[in-house]
Formats: C-alpha cells, sequence, structure tokens
C-alpha cells in the first residue's frame, strides 16, 4: 500500500475495509494503530519509529493524522481506528473461519470481551487467549515466542498499550517470523468488554474522543492529550513550512 510521511512516521493511505480485506486475505501482516502520540513519540524515539516503520500498515488513527494525512495527499481518508478495524476485520472473516487470538490486558477484561464477541458474532473462531504478566516488551517476546511459533491462528490481537505492543510484535516477527498476522489495538478489549466508555461516533469525527478518554483515564494520558496533541501539531506545522 502507498503511504505518505506524516512526521517521522510512513502513514499508509488506507481505509478500514482495506485493512480488513488485507488481514483476512493474506498472512504475515504487521499492523500498527497510529494517533498523534504515536507519531510524536516515533520523532522523539528511534526505536518506536523504527518499530512502527517495519510494519505492514499504518493506519491513519485519530481525528489529527487523517486531516494531515488529507492535507498532503489531497485526498479525503477517514480514521482508521483500532476499534471498527477490529470489529470490521471479525464480521468480515465469519465465512472463512479466520481464527483469532487475543493477547495482553487482564483477565477479566478479556473474558468479558470473549463473551461479548460471541454474542455479537456466534460463528467467530476463537483460538484462545493469554493475558500475561506486567513485563517489558523483549521479556514478554522471550516467554512467548515458544507459543506463537506453534500457533495456527490468522489474527493474533495485542492489547497492550503504545509502544509496548508494537515493540513486543516487532520483537516477535524478528525472533521467530510466524505467518501470523498481529495487530496492536490498545484499548479495544476495553470498549468491546464495556469495562470503559467508548465516545459516540460523531463525537470522534469532530476531534473530540481525547476529551471521553481523558476523564477516564486522566492520570494515564494528561501528558497524551494535553502535550503530544500539541506537539503534533506545532511538527506538523513545521514539515509544512519548511520540508515540503
Amino acid at each position: 500500500m502507498k503511504t505518505t510521511k506524516i512526521l517521522e512516521t510512513n502513514i499508509t493511505e488506507t481505509t478500514i475495509s482495506d485493512v480488513s480485506k488485507t488481514l483476512t486475505s493474506s498472512k504475515n501482516n504487521r499492523v500498527a494503530i497510529c494517533n498523534a502520540n504515536t507519531l510524536v513519540r516515533s520523532v522523539r524515539n528511534i526505536e518506536i519509529r523504527e518499530a512502527i516503520n517495519s510494519f505492514s500498515i499504518k493506519t491513519p488513527d485519530g481525528f489529527p493524522v487523517a486531516k494531515a494525512l488529507s492535507f498532503l495527499t489531497k485526498k479525503k481518508f477517514l480514521r482508521v481506528d483500532g476499534y471498527k478495524v477490529f470489529l470490521q476485520t471479525i464480521s468480515d472473516g465469519l465465512e472463512d473461519n479466520i481464527s483469532h487470538f487475543f493477547f495482553g490486558n487482564d483477565e477479566s477484561t478479556t473474558i468479558q470481551m470473549i463473551e461479548n464477541l460471541k454474542a455479537m458474532f456466534p460463528n467467530i473462531e476463537i483460538s484462545g487467549h493469554i493475558c500475561p504478566e506486567n513485563l517489558s516488551a523483549e521479556e514478554l517476546a522471550k516467554k512467548y515466542n515458544h507459543i506463537f511459533e506453534d500457533l495456527k491462528v490468522d489474527i493474533v490481537w495485542v492489547s497492550l498499550g503504545f509502544p509496548k505492543q508494537e515493540l513486543f510484535i516487532q520483537k516477535v516477527h524478528k525472533e521467530i517470523g510466524p505467518d501470523t498476522n498481529f495487530v496492536g489495538v490498545g484499548g479495544v478489549f476495553e470498549w468491546v468488554a464495556g469495562t470503559k466508555k467508548k465516545a459516540p461516533e460523531w463525537v470522534a469525527n469532530i476531534g473530540l474522543e481525547w476529551v471521553l478518554r481523558l476523564v477516564q483515564d486522566p492520570k494515564r494520558l494528561y501528558k497524551r492529550y494535553l502535550i503530544d496533541n500539541t506537539l503534533f501539531v506545532l511538527y506538523f506545522l513545521r514539515q509544512v513550512l519548511f520540508r515540503r
């Protein structure tokens, strides 16, 4: 897929349907869901930047990234967020018995999510789940590589939070090179489980989803939204004014 560089990240010019089709029809893909925080951290951290840019697909998640991609390409791109990619891919894969494995988050959230998914998609193929200890990406890869080496599943959905999930996926891929598709989906498990509230689509489409997320988890997210979103605007203005 064609990409456009935003800050230091090569964002894929794609749609939710395109990502779903790729995940349900091919193997060995790695998908990063990239919001403003992802792109800002990639500017400031070479390890994160190299990991993200090595992925097969880097979606324009979040209002700022989708708008920046639209501005640079002179085409209209909508948000390609993890929640919609997750649900559409599961729906699109039902007919072909696409199998899913869930890695990350906590046991109660993941069990509730699986119950909700079975209610939404009675024919879903779920191969299992692992809710790992709070270890580094490197430690998780070392401990669980043997699982993914032998795992016969189409898609592994990883919910470890950014950037741990992306670094974990990269390390698994580099060390054992599984054919399985890996997608980092952050808080999607919690939204599907209902343990955290997802902002209505109209709120996300006007760029205010971050307000609801910040209210629900201020201690963890205040730097991401109040600092990184501001830096994204400044970095993007610099790109437009001085690099084009």
